[in-house]
């Protein structure tokens, strides 16, 4: 990647890895501090539902939102509303309120990622557009791991945390807001189908389906298990940091590898990995450097998954469907997300802590069930129609994702 092209980019990479650290560092906290408030498991669940519910309506309505007054202005106004948002937990302490700022928050970072997107897309090149989406992850990625540690800077029942928090989300605005760089064009896709994506890759979409339930639940419940659990702050931020850890080093090699073979084999036995470490760590009822290594695991080979029904969804598409069919991609991913915390919290109350790690057990062996029953049956696709697999992160908790252009199948 040219340096030019990176010094360029700059303000959106340094805005971005702060807007990773708030991402972070949010859903721990307000999951720690709806426990130390007593808040309900069910209404827990429901209030980090909405961040989901949210995110979903930014990803729909945001390209509106830029059409009419622009990427700047929208960058800014949502950079607010995200900066407003977080203070409001902490002067109004009451579930309910929580609901709706957590709409609200999934809402601004949606378009926060469309905008900050729209640019690295603009700038970036069809030799280079592969490189930049794996730079955006992993500065996103890393963030979100770092954030955790940031639980550990003050205490989660006081306000410092939520004014840090919203003082980095104003500061990641400040460069991007005030950047050289040219406002993209927003081009109009057709849309593509649920039911195109579905008659064109079905495996894709319960890979998306499943694979995003899971990913939700780690983000917008493992705080919450954690702390339950009995672990201190200190330990849930290492027990959360593991998972997010695990994502980042694990995906990479796991989509090379899902590049040399069918790709549906590396799903099921990443399935396999991530329900065994998952049914090993529901024994461990306190912090210790085991389950930490089984959080790296399973996170790792879980939040990986993602990147690999991605690739898979787009080697079964044309290269000009590709762009529009990542709205769609968004989409299921999203109403799948919004289901995952509200799950696993009513039934964390019902059939106790026990159950956090064995239900994503299940959903994970279904999945592999899945992937090996399509394998054995459904021929592969041939090499040639295969797409290079990248990192990706997954749209619910980090942001949607951009394609490179590829060639179109001779």
């Amino acid at each position: 990647m040219a340096i030019r092209t990176l010094i360029t980019m700059w303000p959106l990479f340094f805005g971005l890895s702060l807007i990773g650290l708030t991402v972070g560092v949010q859903g721990s906290l307000l999951g720690v501090r709806a426990e130390l408030e007593g808040f309900d498991d069910t209404l827990i669940g429901l209030l980090m539902s909405c961040y989901y519910a949210g995110f979903l309506a930014g990803s729909l309505y945001a390209p509106r939102l830029i059409q009419t007054v622009g990427h700047i202005r929208t960058f800014g106004a949502l950079s607010a509303l995200a900066s407003v948002t977080i203070l409001v937990h902490a002067s109004f302490v009451d579930p309910w309120t929580w609901a709706a700022m957590r709409l609200l928050t999934g809402f601004a970072f949606s378009a926060i990622y469309v905008v900050s997107e729209s640019w690295l897309n603009q700038a970036a090149t069809n030799e280079n557009r592969g490189q930049i989406l794996s730079l955006y992850t992993i500065i996103l990625l890393s963030g979100i791991c770092a954030g955790q540690f940031m639980l550990k800077l003050a205490d989660p029942a006081d306000f410092d945390l939520f004014i840090l928090i919203s003082v980095m989300v104003s500061l990641a605005a400040m460069p991007i807001l005030m950047t050289v760089l040219p406002t993209p064009p927003r081009e109009e896709f057709q849309r593509v189908t649920i039911a195109h994506l579905w008659r064109r890759a079905p495996m894709g979409v319960m890979g998306i389906v499943l694979a995003q339930w899971c990913s939700s639940v780690i983000f917008g419940m493992g705080a919450v298990y954690a702390f339950k659990l009995g672990m201190s702050v200190s330990e849930v931020a290492n027990f959360m940091a593991a998972m997010m850890a695990g994502g980042m080093v694990i995906q990479w090699p796991l989509g090379r590898v899902s590049d040399l073979i069918d790709r549906r084999w590396v799903m099921g036995a990443a399935c396999i990995l991530a329900a065994g470490a998952a049914a090993m760590a529901s024994r461990h009822s306190s912090a210790s450097w085991e389950l930490y290594l089984l959080a790296f695991l399973f996170g790792g080979f879980t939040l990986s998954l993602y990147s690999l029904v991605v690739a898979l969804t787009n080697d079964h598409l044309r290269p000009a469907e590709i762009i529009p069919a990542s709205g769609t991609i968004v989409m299921v991913s999203g109403l799948s997300s919004v289901t995952g915390p509200l799950t696993v919290a009513f039934l964390m109350q019902t059939l106790g802590l026990g159950s956090f790690f064995l239900l994503l057990a299940g959903v994970l062996l279904l999945m592999a069930i899945i992937s090996i029953w399509r394998v054995l049956t459904i021929p592969a696709l041939p090499s040639e129609y295969k797409t290079q697999s990248t990192l990706q992160a997954a749209p619910a908790p980090v942001g949607t994702v951009l394609h490179a252009e590829e060639e179109e199948p001779q």
